[in-house]
């Protein structure tokens, strides 16, 4: 199992990956790594500290797959830059010699830079673990953007073959799969109409048999089992309250009959209802209001088409910060800034999270927030 950590030293952001037994460092792959150089890959240098040997990722200003998209769905044209990136960076791997297996795929390891959409991915030399691709697939599987057919279509059929061919499968066939977004994407900016039946059909298929009806009954059955996936959290919550009620209902005639029999007419006493929680909202140093936080994910960032609450200073990153709302707590959380997020004057760590209290200061590069 991996042992990884972010931290901060100096002004770079770094991954930390604990080894679990001393690398060879003449081998080739941590030799031609420690150089560096290879477009794609993110800057990698391996350190020992009492004894144990560490590897440094430099992740300055750059934000990874899980928290970039942990409460926002996954769109067509970000899986197909991510697929183009995948592409090149196994071209890349190629020329120098180097294994793709080795790629770490799982999504809190693939890394994107906001401002260039440049991806960046993570090597580890000698890697031994499991198929990390997988992951990958589970985690579009489920923040894909189930508006789009032809999108959830092509991811599905990726995750069907991947688990049929194996490895092999990523030397190649994945991006001849992955090219129908693009198609689709020009179609769509000509204003072509969308010939129906073309998602999967478009998509080769190669070494296996099944009518076209088949094919149809299997994609049907496909869109049945994640529609009955995302109903699920609220069939079950009508269900819990339906029985609450349900249940709340009996213990109040019991009570009432009781009170009947005992001591006579029961007296109504108007139910208070309970206080409301309270709602938490930002302040700026002049007592402005900057944003409420109402939503359980509230992200800080000048960024306008991602950040919820916008702040237009340079020394703010295009997604900074968060806070993240679990039952009545609150915490902030570092998405890997620059110039760091504080709390009360307290640097946090990148990916950091740290429980808020009303009247803390928040502080973002130079923008300093109250949490009331």
């Amino acid at each position: 199992m991996l042992q990884t950590e972010y931290l901060r030293n100096l002004n770079v952001n770094y991954e930390r990956i604990r080894l679990d037994r001393k690398p060879e460092e003449n081998r080739y792959q941590y030799c031609i790594l420690n150089r560096g150089g290879i477009r794609g890959l993110l800057p990698c240098s391996l350190r020992y500290i009492n004894g144990e040997a560490y590897l440094y990722y430099d992740i300055s200003s750059k934000q990874n797959a899980a928290q970039r998209f942990g409460d926002r769905c996954v769109g067509r044209e970000w899986v197909r830059d991510l697929l183009w990136s995948m592409e090149q960076i196994r071209q890349e791997l190629e020329r120098f010699l180097l294994d793709l297996k080795n790629v770490l795929w799982y999504p809190d390891q693939i890394f994107q830079d906001l401002e260039s959409n440049s991806f960046y991915f993570l090597y580890l030399p000698y890697y031994e673990g499991e198929n990390s691709f997988v992951r990958l697939l589970e985690f579009l599987v489920d923040h894909v953007d189930y508006n789009d057919e032809t999108l959830v279509d092509c991811v599905y059929h990726m995750y069907e073959r991947l688990e049929s061919i194996g490895d092999a499968y990523l030397q190649g066939q994945i991006f001849e799969d992955g090219k129908v977004l693009e198609r689709m994407t020009e179609q769509e900016q000509n204003n072509m109409p969308e010939e129906k039946g073309t998602a999967l059909e478009e998509i080769p298929d190669e070494g296996e048999k099944g009518t076209l009806s088949q094919r149809r009954e299997e994609r049907r059955g496909f869109w049945g089992f994640f529609d009955s996936k995302r109903h699920r959290e609220r069939e079950l919550r009508d269900n819990y309250c339906a029985e609450m009620q349900k249940a709340m209902g009996g213990y109040a005639v019991a009570e009432e009959s009781s009170y009947e029999e005992e001591f006579g007419r029961t007296i109504y006493i108007e139910e208070k209802s309970e206080e409301t929680e309270r709602v938490r909202r930002l302040y700026t140093s002049d007592d402005r209001l900057a944003a409420t936080v109402e939503k359980p994910v509230v992200t800080i960032g000048k960024k306008k088409e991602e950040a919820d609450v916008v702040l237009g200073d340079a020394s703010v990153s295009r997604l900074h910060a968060r806070i993240i709302r679990e039952g009545k707590e609150y915490y902030l959380e570092d998405l890997n800034s620059t110039n760091g997020t504080f709390k009360n004057g307290l640097r946090l760590q990148p990916y950091e999270k740290r429980k808020l209290e009303a009247g803390d200061e928040i502080k973002c590069g130079r923008v300093v927030l109250f949490f009331r």
